[in-house]
């Protein structure tokens, strides 16, 4: 019998199992998750890796082909990728009962396959619901996704919230200490919809749609899962079920005072405060006044910190209040403007730094630090 064989380009095979190797080597429950799904057809080569919460599928053309009817296998996502990776130019293939070879050149490998029954499904039917620039969904889970926690005890907020109503498209993130929201009024959804995605799967479609080079990306749900779609890729994704903090009352600016204060210096004193630290958490002192800001911070086993920096216009009362500083940094290095606009109220609420641009604004608080937390 003629063995079935394909030739594809050793560049855009490579691309997409590098895209999917943070998914098949992660462990699962099931063996065939470290397999990648080939299927073969006469002029399209389809990739598909699953490690149960989240999955890509990913397309590319062949340059040639034998195969009159569609042909699927497994084959080790691990292995396949670090073979190809050292080869150049076309590859091809060439399908036996149970092994695949591959040939480049002068380069003849051989790799096992399993039957393709054994993969887990992927879901069908994808229902578009929302279509987006590429570049303004990236500007998005930059100005956000860096607050999202990692292992934090409530599992809500290991997640991003996207909400997307009549009015904007919202994504918002939190720490419990701190929160990051975007807003885009130029996508609108007539329905309103809210979705939890979890961490790991904003970065790694983050990497997905950096590396794809595709100028517009589909947002759709397909089985209860979230789909983001480029012109060659699928990326499902799993959702958070747990309830994400009602912060809406946290972000009111009712009662709030506004000033304005210029970002690189301010930047450069949380640095120097933050250097004090040595481990520490030992807030720091902000005295608002009209015109200047008094900054302080003492740690008894390194030094002292004493600056004044100068204020636009703090319409507030004087006002003295405590912050942690690595977490005033850790948000205002999204910021890009030459100025930063806050409000503050009391040393009980937050502030809140917001730059606006066009259609898109951006939000950024932090909540004070009360001397009973510093204790604990």
């Amino acid at each position: 019998m003629k063995a079935d064989k394909f030739i594809v380009s050793q560049k855009s095979l490579v691309n997409i199992l590098t895209a999917m190797q943070p998914i098949c080597t992660k462990r699962t429950t099931v063996d065939a998750t470290a397999c990648v799904l080939f299927q073969i057809s006469n002029k399209e080569l389809v990739l598909k890796s699953t490690d149960l919460e989240v999955s890509l599928q990913y397309s590319c053309d062949t340059i040639d082909s034998n195969l009159t009817q569609t042909r699927a296998f497994l084959v080790n996502g691990k292995k396949i990728f670090e073979l190809t990776k050292e080869l150049e130019g076309e590859i091809e293939f060439q399908v036996n009962a149970s092994n695949i070879t591959i040939n480049c050149g002068t380069v003849h490998l051989s790799l096992n396959i399993k039957e393709a029954q054994e993969f887990p499904p992927l879901p069908e039917r994808i229902e578009n619901m929302m279509q987006l620039q590429t570049a303004d969904l990236l500007a998005m889970f930059e100005k956000v996704a860096f607050l999202i926690p990692q292992n934090n005890s409530n599992p809500a907020l290991n997640g991003l919230l996207i909400e997307a109503s009549s009015a904007q498209l919202k994504l918002t993130a939190t720490d419990g200490h701190c929160l990051a929201q975007v807003c885009n009024q130029q996508y609108r959804l007539d329905q309103a919809q809210t979705w939890l995605l979890p961490r790991r799967a904003v970065f790694e479609l983050k990497k997905i749609i950096e590396a794809s080079h595709d100028n517009q990306i589909f947002i759709g749900l397909c089985d209860n899962q979230l789909v983001f779609s480029g012109s060659a890729f699928n990326f499902f994704s799993k959702l958070l079920v747990d309830a994400f903090p009602q912060y809406q009352s946290i972000m009111s600016k009712a009662g709030f005072y506004k000033g304005a204060v210029k970002k690189e210096l301010f930047v450069r004193t949380l640095r120097r405060s933050s250097c004090l630290l040595s481990g520490q958490f030992i807030a720091t002192e902000f005295g608002f006044d009209q015109k200047q800001l008094n900054v302080m911070m003492q740690n008894k086993e390194v030094g002292t910190l004493e600056e004044t920096l100068e204020l636009e216009d703090f319409g507030g009362k004087k006002l003295d209040i405590r912050f942690y500083a690595p977490y005033l940094l850790n948000g205002l290095q999204i910021f890009t403007d030459k100025q930063l606009n806050f409000y503050l109220n009391s040393k009980q609420q937050p502030i809140i730094f917001e730059h606006n641009q066009e259609q898109m604004q951006f939000t950024y608080l932090a909540m004070p630090v009360s001397a009973i937390n510093e204790a604990q």
